[in-house]
Formats: structure tokens, sequence, C-alpha cells
């Protein structure tokens, strides 16, 4: 404090910054900003902002800023090798804005409010606070080292200061440090991803951002105050999609103020009106509407949008078009900067087409915020939405908000209370559907103030006694699912509650565990939890929590760090009595992995509630989340609950030991077919899918559901039935089309620089999907009553149609503004696009099914990624919206550059499967180029290019022997051998007598073969015999072990390659090549357990003759197996074995233990691996471990 009292001496104030109201100060001014890998030879981007700056004195606290001769340049080259280029037309934009007055208030070292003309833009503003920011210094001249908390234009954060004067002039050197990673109100902002959960203990493995910013003054003592001869600030931010540490994109900010001259004031320039644009911390204004991987001009928007969607719509009508999926990002830039009047513009002109309906419904909701809202509650009101368009469009703009109270809010007026009223009232009504549907809905939302209604349904938590089904009780606990991040304490609260209620079903108890163990708790509620185990009486509950907690105590992943290290001392607790449980009763398991490197990692869930009532599940979930820089995603869950086929078994079954032996089988198919006895409303069994945590299929399967659809598939169904309508229409010829344009998720952190502009990490992951099917039928004779006619008729279909997807993703770093960006860019796109274009005819009666494709005539590309542009895949991007013709995407690793400490890794790889007879060839092709930084993983696999596709594309076909079309037959009523197997008989018995008079020829079929099916795939031309392959499979009664052969034969003029196998339960004998009788080999399984033996199954291979390429493979294996060996735990020794012959056993060694044991031909080594078998029948207390 007597340092700031000294400060405002006039005596002793030299040192302390101030401005006299006098005096008018003239400075240069040169701010430059960098984004790059700071590596040699690596392409960077970056802008340069030059002018001279005056600071003119009107009244003791007030002064005007004016700027002058500014000029702006932007980089985008090798440092060292290439300038900075100048941008005249937006130095001119830029220059006429800051050349007009600001006024701020300066008194001791404080900037205060500042003000400038209402047509000045937020973005210019802001710019000129990087300059003023200089001004904002605090000089104690008691201490040489001092910590402030301060404002600044970062925000409130804490300086670290130190001065040091010059004794010669006196002059004080004043160094300040920001600390701008751990500010308490930092001028920064985050959205996207709604539904990914903070995790803020990944911070502890590494960070994917760093920032540092320092601060050097040279301060001239006056009688005015101290003045600020020069200043220089350095700012720096390291940025990885992964972990910094590992290599990251580097912004590097300078900025440097210089006094040219101090002048006496002769007039004050007279100002106009002007607005009060805040204070010295940053300002974001409007900003998520500039998406920063393009730069458009944003004016009329409505037109540009309508055509767009129209564009979109037709390039997209058949199938995915890959070239125009990135102007779907485009599209949602120009919707944000429409108004609510603008988007009821847009549905009046666009609501009339199908397509464009949909398209604009698709992507207005990534306008995500309350205009959204508003439309969609416009729509409701009018009526002119179907369900369908509601449910789809309203889910997605609701999981797209940002978390902002009065979005909450508005939320909460159009959805959440109508849930809320509903649920009350199928309370009041005692509906079981109602309730858990309305809960079910009330969970999606997770909104705070839905947790009073949801204790209502639970006993011993609401104020009222209870007494609900268990499903309603099941939907109404995993309600609480969102809540227990969003409120943990309430819910643990209520977890714990019904925890401990042992009268409650054991269902809810367990899952009540659940959830209480989702809202991360305490080391103190988890010893609570343990000890009341302890006394746990039901085995159900007991089981699943212990084995849940047991899962948890062995995660890796950071959100479970505090958590684990609880569940392990719980662990140890309880292994004595419930380590051994049985497996039959309830589970829970929890798996997870996470890599520090990469900060990414998964875990999965799994849970199967069971009750004393039966061995049947009542609830089997299973979950999946993906962790990725600190933030957790939900990504799929699926849940099944089967209360009517347990009350089906609970009425029915007579004989059941659990054993899972014939007679259980045979006990279960007699009950199901009693399905008919349950309850037309009593579902057999429920499902439901959620994704990112919201739950969006739900479906009962009940009897009269069942009843239904077996009525509406009958043969004896008539006209009346639903699929009699959709036989017409497919004889009449339908067409039906779905493209679905869906922003996965948008990422976007921004945070303030020093020099004025929005530093911005931003990653996007944009997809369109495309489906569409065109298919007409004929029936002959035609149906003309009922649906059982098709059983006789011939029926044949014609359709063609495309199924796909195109996907871009984007992740960028750098300065983001309305009129420039620079950065660095990552591109990547995927491909998948599925064609198909055939023609069927079918007679069910006759068991015979053909099928039509046409001939391959152009390259197909079925699969690509693409992390590339033109070439390399991470780009020095430099835009402004002035001259867009001068944008720049340079790679940032160039064709040539000088190998500086990395080298270039260029795998390429292409392998093809051709198959002439059929005129196609299939591709599957990999090329990259990676330049491996020594000291940077994993940030070095992003820099280069990278290409993967397969390709289905004509073979090499000659001339004479064109495709026209590939046939493929498949009969399954064979009443004699095919052809093919005749010949093959026949050639058999003519080369073994003639060889071998004596000798009578072997058996390729056994004399009491049935033909089960054949299947030909031909390759048709109009001019010449087909070719291809014929696939015969045949079956020997029971008597004769029940034997299966299958012969694969090549149809051809000089054709006789074949493939014929003998199979039964135990063996398998294989031979190949001309007429089989090339190659041999031969399989065989067996079991034994003789008195006095151990039980043994035993397994071999024996092969007489093979190709070479097979001995290559088996060559190339070889060499691994002693290492393999030792990795899984085998140990060896070398014996006599058979020369071409691999064989395993595997012994019951004793009664908890099982020998592996694998003999190898030429080798010579056996090796044996001894299994120890957990006990999986314990179920008392037993001693601890």
């Amino acid at each position: 404090m007597w340092g700031f009292l000294l400060c405002h001496l006039v005596a002793l104030a030299g040192k302390c910054p101030g401005l006299n109201p006098k005096k008018t100060y003239e400075y240069r001014y040169e701010g430059m900003v960098n984004i790059g890998r700071g590596m040699p030879n690596l392409v960077e981007s970056g802008v340069r902002l030059v002018c001279k700056v005056k600071i003119i004195g009107v009244s003791a606290q007030t002064f005007l800023l004016r700027v002058s001769n500014l000029n702006f340049e932007e980089f985008n080259g090798i440092p060292g090798k290439n300038a900075f280029d100048a941008s005249p037309k937006l130095t001119k934009r830029i220059a006429a804005e800051l050349s007009k007055p600001f006024m701020f208030e300066y008194a001791k070292g404080r900037v205060g409010d500042i003000r400038t003309s209402a047509e000045i833009s937020d973005t210019i503003v802001n710019i000129v606070r990087g300059i003023i920011g200089f001004f904002q210094v605090t000089v104690k001249t008691t201490q040489r080292v001092y910590e402030l908390e301060e404002f600044g234009i970062h925000g409130l954060c804490q300086s670290t200061y130190a001065n040091e004067e010059d004794a010669n002039s006196q002059e004080l050197s004043v160094t300040q440090i920001v600390d701008i990673n751990n500010c308490k109100k930092k001028a920064a902002i985050y959205r996207g991803m709604a539904l990914a959960v903070d995790n803020k203990l990944s911070k502890e493995r590494g960070d994917s951002v760093i920032s540092t910013v320092r601060y050097v003054y040279t301060v001239k003592p006056t009688v005015d105050g101290g003045l600020i001869k020069k200043a220089h600030a350095l700012e720096r931010q390291h940025f990885s999609p992964f972990n910094v540490k590992g290599g990251n994109s580097k912004l590097q900010a300078t900025k440097e103020l210089v006094l040219l001259s101090v002048t006496d004031t002769v007039v004050t320039p007279a100002v106009g009106p002007m607005i009060s644009r805040g204070n010295l911390v940053y300002k974001f204004v409007k900003v998520l509407a500039q998406i920063p991987i393009l730069m458009k001009k944003l004016d009329d928007p409505v037109p540009k949008i309508a055509d767009m969607i129209k564009r979109l719509a037709q390039a997209n009508i058949y199938q995915t078009d890959s070239a125009t999926s990135e102007d779907v990002v485009v599209l949602f830039q120009l919707l944000r900067v429409t108004s609510l009047e603008n988007h009821e513009v847009l549905w009046k002109q666009l609501s009339g087409n199908d397509e464009h309906r949909r398209w604009l419904l698709d992507t207005i909701v990534e306008v995500a915020d309350a205009r959204v809202l508003k439309f969609l509650k416009n729509r409701f009101k009018a009526g002119d939405v179907s369900a369908n368009e509601a449910g789809q469009t309203l889910l997605i703009a609701f999981n797209h908000l940002a978390a902002e109270t009065d979005l909450m809010e508005m939320a909460k007026v159009i959805v959440l209370v109508p849930l809320l009223d509903l649920v009350i009232d199928g309370l009041k009504r005692n509906n079981e559907f109602d309730m858990v549907l309305a809960l079910k809905a009330i969970g999606n939302a997770g909104h705070p103030s839905s947790i009073k209604t949801i204790r209502r349904f639970l006993p011993g938590v609401s104020a009222a006694p209870v007494t609900l089904p268990a499903r309603v009780l099941s939907a109404a606990v995993q309600s609480l699912r969102h809540l227990a991040v969003r409120d943990p304490h309430s819910v643990q609260d209520i977890t714990v509650s019904l925890f401990v209620q042992r009268h409650l079903p054991t269902e809810i108890r367990m899952l009540a565990c659940m959830i209480l163990f989702e809202t991360k708790p305490p080391l103190a509620l988890v010893s609570t939890v343990t000890a009341f185990l302890l006394e746990e009486a039901d085995m159900h509950v007991a089981s699943f929590s212990y084995s849940l907690i047991g899962s948890i105590a062995k995660s890796s992943t950071p959100d479970n760090h505090f958590l684990s290290t609880a569940c392990n001392v719980a662990v140890k607790i309880l292994a004595p009595k419930f380590g051994r449980v049985s497996y039959h009763y309830s589970k829970a398991m929890h798996l997870d992995w996470f890599n520090d490197d990469f900060l990414i990692g998964t875990a999965t869930e799994i849970f199967m509630l069971k009750n004393a009532a039966s061995y049947i599940p009542t609830e089997i979930v299973t979950k999946g989340k993906f962790h990725f820089i600190g933030k957790i995603l939900q990504l799929v869950e699926l849940g099944f609950r089967a209360d009517g086929i347990k009350e089906l078994f609970r009425q029915n079954i007579q004989v059941f030991n659990g054993h899972l032996s014939y007679a259980d089988f045979e006990a279960i198919f007699k009950v199901l077919q009693d399905w008919k006895t349950l309850p037309g409303d009593k579902p057999l069994l429920s499902a439901y899918t959620r994704i990112f945590g919201q739950e969006f299929f739900f479906a009962d399967l009940n009897n009269d559901l069942i009843q239904s659809v077996i009525k509406t598939v009958s043969p004896s169904a008539g006209k009346e039935s639903p699929v009699w309508s959709m036989i017409e229409n497919l004889q009449k010829g339908m067409s039906w089309h779905w493209t679905k344009p869906f922003l996965m998720f948008e990422t976007r952190y921004i945070q303030a620089t020093s020099l004025g502009l929005p530093l911005e990490i931003s990653k996007y992951y944009n997809t369109v999907t495309t489906i569409t099917v065109n298919a007409k039928a004929a029936i002959s004779p035609p149906l003309t009553d009922r649906l059982g006619q098709l059983l006789t008729s011939d029926v044949s279909l014609v359709t063609d149609g495309f199924a796909g997807f195109s996907k871009d993703q984007f992740v960028f770093h750098g300065i983001n503004t309305d009129i420039f960006q620079c950065g660095a860019e990552l591109k990547s796109k995927t491909v998948v696009a599925i064609p198909w274009e055939f023609s069927m005819k079918m007679n069910v009666k006759q068991k015979t099914f053909e099928i039509d494709l046409p001939a391959c005539k152009e390259e197909t590309k079925l699969f690509s990624l693409s992390s590339c542009y033109n070439r390399f895949d991470v780009y020095a991007v430099s835009r402004n919206i002035e001259e867009p013709s001068r944008a720049k995407m340079t790679p940032m690793m160039p064709d040539s550059v000088e190998i500086v400490k990395f080298d270039i890794y260029h795998p390429q790889v292409k392998v093809c499967a051709e198959a002439n007879i059929y005129g196609a060839v299939f591709c599957v092709e990999f090329e990259a180029t990676r330049s491996h930084y020594i000291d940077e993983y994993p940030l070095y696999y992003f820099l280069g290019y990278t290409n993967f596709a397969c390709t289905i594309q004509p073979g090499n076909i000659q001339s004479n022997k064109p495709v026209d079309k590939i046939h493929i037959e498949m009969n399954a009523s064979l009443t004699k051998y095919p052809v093919s197997v005749r010949h093959l008989l026949d050639t058999l018995d003519g080369s073994i007598r003639t060889f071998v008079p004596s000798c009578t020829p072997p058996q390729a079929l056994n004399a009491n073969s049935e033909p089960v099916f054949a299947i030909k795939v031909l390759a048709m031309n109009g001019n010449t015999k087909p070719e291809g392959y014929e696939v015969a499979a045949f079956y020997t009664p029971a008597a004769q072990m029940d034997n299966t052969q299958l012969i694969v034969s090549q149809i051809g003029e000089e054709a006789n390659w074949k493939l014929c196998t003998d199979a039964n339960v135990d063996k398998m004998h294989l031979r190949w090549g001309a007429e089989c009788q090339s190659y041999e080999m031969s399989m065989k399984t067996a079991t034994a357990h003789l008195p006095g033996s151990r039980p043994t199954l035993k397994a071999k291979i024996h092969w007489k003759t093979v190709p070479g390429y097979m001995i290559e493979v088996g060559k190339s294996i070889e060499k691994y197996i002693p290492g393999m060996a030792f990795l899984l735990g085998f140990y060896q020794k070398h014996a006599t074995n058979a020369k071409h012959e691999v064989s395993a056993s595997v012994v019951a060694a004793t009664a908890g233990s099982i020998a592996t044991t694998i003999k190898l031909p030429d080798v010579g080594n056996t090796l044996t691996l001894v299994i120890n078998l957990p006990n999986p029948t314990h179920t008392k207390p037993h001693s601890s471990r």
C-alpha cells in the first residue's frame, strides 16, 4: 500500500505510468502474429500490422487515440525465405475505421472505459484494445518483485512483476508475466460438444493448449509520471490435437510500442457522438458466426441460402456428391447470420419441395441459439411439420444448444414443462407406458429443475408412499443419469437412499448403485457403501456392487483417478467375503484404457441385472464412452428388459436346472410356445438405444404387436394387409430417397491475444449421408386374394440405388476474424459409396433364385480416406475478405525441403484381386508421406499426405471375351447331380481304370449322398459359352455319420480346376487342383475321457501336398513362433514330431488347471502352457487371498 501511496505523490511519482492531459504523444506500433510448427523449412502463416498512434489529452483522465500510416500485411511461406505481402484492399478497409477517433479513460496506470462511434466494428475495437493494453501496467517503486491479480486484455489474471532501475538514466525496466492459463475471469469462450462431460482431471496427464505472455517496459521518470518510452510483448501458445508434449502447432504474437515524440497539444480535435464499448478486456461479439475454415461475404444471406440448398439437394439427389459436401459448412455459416424473420421467409420459399424442406430443417438446427428454438416453436404452433420432422429436428437442436441459462429456460418452456405435466398425469392415472415414456424424455433433457418431479416416483425419497411397477422405477432411476454430472450431490443423496432400502426390488437397488458411481462419489461415500455391503444378504446386489467396484478399481482413465483409489481400498475390504461369488449372480464390468500421448481413451461398461426369481436377466445394459482431450463423450448405449419373458418362464417352466443342457433347451422351447398366454399390454421384451447420452429409440415387443405382425405377413392375409399395398406399389415402380447433412460435432475454443486478435482452436466433423432405392417388381401369375400366392408365383425384381456418405473433418489453429484469417489447418475426407444395380427372379416353391448383375464398365471407388486437399493434409492458410483471390492454402511440408532433424517416410501399397473371368478387379491402395521428427510423437502422424481407397474397376479382359453381365443361379431343389459333378466322377473313374485297371475308383461322393443345393456364378456373353464357377453341396444321412460334401468347379471350355471337401462333426478332408487331384489336406478333432484319464480335446491338421505359396507363408510364420510362444507363456522342448502335421491338445491337468500342448512339424518343438482356472461356484465367505 505504501508503494501505491508514493505513486500518487507528484514528487516521487516519476516512475508510475501516467499521461499529461495537455500533451500529445506519438508512438510507432507494430503487431505481428505467426502460426506454424516453429521448425526449419516448414511453412507458416501470419499477419503484421504497422502504424503510427497519436494519444492526445482531452481532460485529466480522458484521452483521444488516432491511428495513421497503417499498413497491413500477410505472410504465407517459410520464415527467412519468404517475406510479408502487402494487402492493399484490406489495409484500406482497416485504415478507414482505425483513422476515426477513439476515446479512453486513463489514470494511475489503469485503462477505463473505451468509447467509439457506433459504426466501428468489434474487430477494430479489439485491435485498439491491443494497442492501449500497453498502458495497463502497475509499477511499485518499493518492491522489485511482486504479484498482482489485475484486469487486462486477457481478463482477470495473475501477473508477476520484476523491476530493475538503470542507475545512470534512472529509467526503470519492468517485466510483467501474465498467467493466462489460470485466469479467474478469462477472456475466452468454449462452444460445442454440449453433450460431452468435462474431465478436468485429464489436465494432470497433459494438456492440449499452453499459453504464456511476457511484457517488457522501459519507463522514463517525468514530472507527469512514468513515461513509457518503449514496450514489447511476446505471447506464445502451443496447441496439439493431442498432448502438447508430443509436438505442437505454435502461435507467436509480438507487439512493440516505441515513443517517437511528445509535444504540447495545441487544439483538441472535435469528435462526434460516441458510445461505450466497455473496458480493456477483450469482447466477444458474434464471433461464432465466423467459421474459421472459410472466408465468405455474409451480406444478403437469404437468397444465398435458398440457392445453396437447391444446389446441394440437386447434387445429392441420387448419390452423395463428395465434391460439394464441404459446402454444407458454408450453409451453416450463412444460416447463423440470419434473423428469425429470415428463417420464416426461407421456410415459405422452400417448404413446398420435400427435398428443399428436409435440407432446411436438417441445417437450420446448427444456428444453435434462441432463434432456432423460436423457429421450431412457430412450426409447432402452425402445425406445418410432421411428428417425425419435429422429433428429429428438436432432438438435434437441443443437443447442439450452448448450455446457457436463457437457452435452457427457453427449452424448459418448450419441452420440459409439457413433459413434467405428462409424467405427473401418468402417475395420477397409473398409466405405466406414459410414465415410462415421459421419464425417458425427462432423462434426455437432464434439466436440474426436473429432479423434484423424479423424486415423486422413488420410494423412500418421495414425500408420499410410492407403489409402482419395477419398469417405472427403473425409468425413474435412469432418468438421473445426466443429473449425476450436473447435480452430483443431489443424485448421491437419492441413490444412496434407494440402495440402502433392502425391501426394494433387487434391480432398482443395483441401478441406484450404477448411477451412484457415475457421480464419482468421494472416499467417504464409497466407504459407507462398503460398510453396508458387508452386511448385505441379497447376493445379486452384493455381486453386482462388488464387481462394479472391482472393475472401477482397475480403471486408468483420468475421470476415475480418485474414484479408482477409493475402490481399491473397498475391494480389499470386500474381497474376503465376495471375492469368489458365483458367475450366476448379477455382474457389472468396466473396461477402459487411456493413452497419455494422445490424451485419448475409451471405456466399455456391461451391466447384467438379475434377481433370485429367475436365471434370466431382468435388464442388460452396455455402454461405450470416448475420452478426448478433457472431454468424455457417451457414444452408444444399448439396453434390454425381459419382464414378459421372465414372467412366462416363472409361470410355465417345469424342468430347468441352469446347466444349459439339451433338457434345458427343450424346456425353454416349450415355454416360448406359450407366449400367447401373456396379457396383450405386457411386453415380452423392451429395448432402447442411446447415442451421445440421448435416448432416441425405445420399443416394446408385446403380445398384441407380435399378433399384428403375424397377421400382416400371414399367407392367408389379403388386401387389408399393409404388405399387400406395398407389393402393389412395388409393381407400379417405387422410388425412395433420403439425404441427411449432419454436423456430428463442432468444438470451438476462442481466447484473446495480446494483439486484440481472437485466437481460435476449432474442430469440425460434418457428414452427408445419402440412400436411394429404385425398384419395380413383376409377379406371374398376379396376386388375386391372398399373400400366400407369392409362394407359388414367379417373382422378378429390377432395382438400382446407392448408399454412402462423405465425411469432412477439419482442425484449425490460428487467428479468425470476420475480415481475415491465418493459421494451420488440417483437412481430411472419408467417402463411402456403394452403388447397386441388378435384376432378380425367384420361385419359392421351386426353390430357385437368379440374379443378373451388370458388368463393371468403369472404376468405382467404394471407400476412400483422404487426409489431403491437393497433396498434403496440413496447411498454412491465409484469407482476407477483401481479396478472395489472394487466399493461400500452402502445404506445411512443401514438396522439396532440406531434411533437418527428421526423416521422410513414404510407404506405398497397392494390392489387387483379379477376377478376369467376371471382368473386374478389386483393389486396395494406400499411400502416405510422413515426416518423422525425433522428438515429436504422435503429432508427426498428421504432417504429410494420406490416402486409402478401395476400388472396383474393369478387369484386363481379352477383346474376344467381353462380359455383358454376371449371372448367379441358386437352386435348392436338386434331383440329380449337376453336370460338373458328373464330369468329375467320370474323370476319376476313367483315370483310375486307365492307369490301374485292377483298382476301383475312389468315392468322391457317398453312394447315398443327396443333392442339397447348387450355386452358379457365370460371366455371360451372347456370343460365347459362359465361364465361371459352380458350387454344389451334398448331404449323407445320419446312418453314414452325417457327412457333408462340397464341390467347387470351374466352368469353361478347358477348365478342370475343382475343390472337393468332405466333412462331418469331427473331421474334414480337403482336396483341390485339377479334378481335385493336385493338393490334399485333412483336419480332425476328437475328445477323450477314459476311466482313469483326464478329459482331453485334440485337434490335428495333416497335409500331403500343398501349393508353394502356402509353404512360403508357413516358413515366414515359423520364425516368429519362438518369440510369440515366450510372450504367451509357453515353454518348449525338442521332440520328434510328424513332418507334415500340426497337432494341439487341451487336457484338464488338475481340478483347477488345463494344459495346452502344440506340436509343430520340422521345427522339432513341442510347446506347453498351463492355465490356472478360478473356482466359479464358491458363494460363501472366503479367506483373504
